[in-house]
């Protein structure tokens, strides 16, 4: 019985090497696709520490010093979202033209130097410019850009190498409480100032191997098609629906999936901006302390990204995103009404799995549903509707916030929205492409 229960543990351990093997050494040899994949995942590493997760942070210290309204610090993290949207179709077309090194290298150049000019802030108009700067320079370096690329490489892995590069971002907000105790202890100015440099020193030297293509690196898509097929990737005719950015936004599925991640990050944004002075005002805890719930948050979200390339390879990624906003819904509703430390954890998982989960099936879905074909410009366009929701979650919350002087009504309406979202993601069937052909 031992023995055969030995023998059973040593198959599934033989079995399991030789998946990995199989996925990054496709062709015995390591598959560069993954090297992007980590490049991707330590830019977003940079972004999210010093800035995306480590916002509400610097609000409070900004508050303390100056005195700001938090309505007004959060229409300065609504600019950046404002910012995002418009440059988004812009951004794609250049990206699909160009390719995105040239144009992270930029962005991570210019998110340096924001940093370094946020150490100089006296006034609320400069802080206004300033947060506008960097907010172009994370655009041009981050998220839509590195995901492209990583859409061109992948097609049966897909959501498992943009979940993988997720990862950076999670681990970026896992460190938050690190620069949240550099701001208590050494001032916001010399931490804007380390972080500037770190950008700059790490980011631009670490992005120069990222290639748009797998042809570029004379591989082939997921390091095991044809060469046929991988050319007609780059021509955007892989799957069964790889069309224009003309055909995408005449279906109803690309509003409705653009409306719903807009409402998805609707309520990510409100935490990001709003938990850590929420935290540090209701619950009288420290900045580094506050931080280390922000962290809690990211371990969720860690294992939210396991799971989510898991299972956004295997089941609907429309019903993922459907039971993600449930749980993103649930949370806030949760935060709003805590009175204990418990229930603060129950929306740290809540909110951590949904956010993990769901993230790698954004970029998933649309090329699950529109192919690789124009996809830059896709993201960009969908981004004009994204935009909304991730400027309109902090803003919301900080008008009904500074009139209100409490919490619990802002985070009630996010939860009721995001369940809002839950019903679009419902609705956001596969479209036929065929059949609109045959109609047209």
């Amino acid at each position: 019985m031992c023995v055969l229960m030995h023998n059973s543990s040593n198959k599934i351990q033989r079995n399991f090497i030789l998946r990995l093997r199989g996925l990054f050494h496709p062709n015995g040899s390591f598959f560069y696709g993954w090297w992007i994949v980590a490049m991707a995942a330590f830019v977003m590493y940079l972004g999210s520490l010093f800035w995306m997760q480590s916002y509400g942070a610097y609000t409070v210290v900004l508050n303390r010093e100056f005195g700001w309204s938090m309505t007004l610090l959060s229409g300065a993290y609504a600019l950046t979202r404002i910012e995002s949207g418009l440059l988004g179709p812009l951004q794609g077309w250049i990206v699909d033209r160009y390719g995105p090194r040239l144009i992270v290298s930029i962005g991570l150049l210019m998110f340096g130097l924001g940093l370094l000019w946020l150490t100089q802030v006296e006034t609320l108009p400069v802080y206004y410019l300033v947060v506008f700067f960097i907010s172009v320079g994370i655009s041009l370096g981050g998220f839509h850009t590195l995901m492209v690329s990583i859409v061109n490489w992948f097609q049966r892995h897909r959501t498992k190498a943009v979940a993988l590069a997720q990862l950076g971002h999670c681990l970026g907000g896992l460190s938050v409480p690190m620069l949240a105790y550099g701001l208590e202890q050494y001032g916001w100015r010399l931490m804007a100032m380390v972080s500037g440099f770190a950008v700059i020193v790490l980011g631009i030297p670490v992005v120069q191997g990222i290639r748009h293509r797998p042809e570029e690196k004379g591989e082939e898509v997921d390091g095991e098609l044809s060469p046929l097929v991988s050319s007609d990737l780059k021509q955007g005719k892989i799957g069964t629906h790889s069309v224009s950015w003309q055909d995408a936004i005449r279906t109803h599925a690309f509003w409705l999936i653009s409306a719903a991640h807009g409402i998805a990050l609707l309520s990510v944004s409100t935490v990001l901006v709003h938990l850590i002075p929420h935290l540090t005002h209701k619950l009288g805890m420290g900045l580094t302390e506050a931080g280390l719930v922000f962290s809690t948050i990211s371990i969720f979200q860690i294992l939210g990204l396991v799971c989510g390339g898991y299972l956004g390879d295997r089941f609907s990624k429309r019903m993922i995103c459907f039971y993600c906003m449930i749980f993103h819904g649930t949370g806030m509703l949760v935060l709003a009404f805590f009175d204990a430390y418990p229930m603060l954890v129950l929306f740290a998982v809540l909110h951590g799995l949904a956010w993990g989960i769901r993230g790698p099936q954004m970029v998933a879905i649309r090329a699950d549903y529109f192919g690789a074909k124009s996809f830059g410009r896709i993201m960009g366009i969908s981004s004009l509707v994204v935009m909304l929701g991730m400027m309109g979650g902090p803003m919301i919350c900080g008008l009904i916030v500074d009139h209100y002087g409490i919490y619990r009504n802002a985070f009630i309406s996010i939860g009721f929205i995001s369940l809002m979202g839950a019903f679009l993601f419902y609705r956001a069937r596969k479209p036929d492409f065929e059949s609109l052909k045959a109609r047209n």
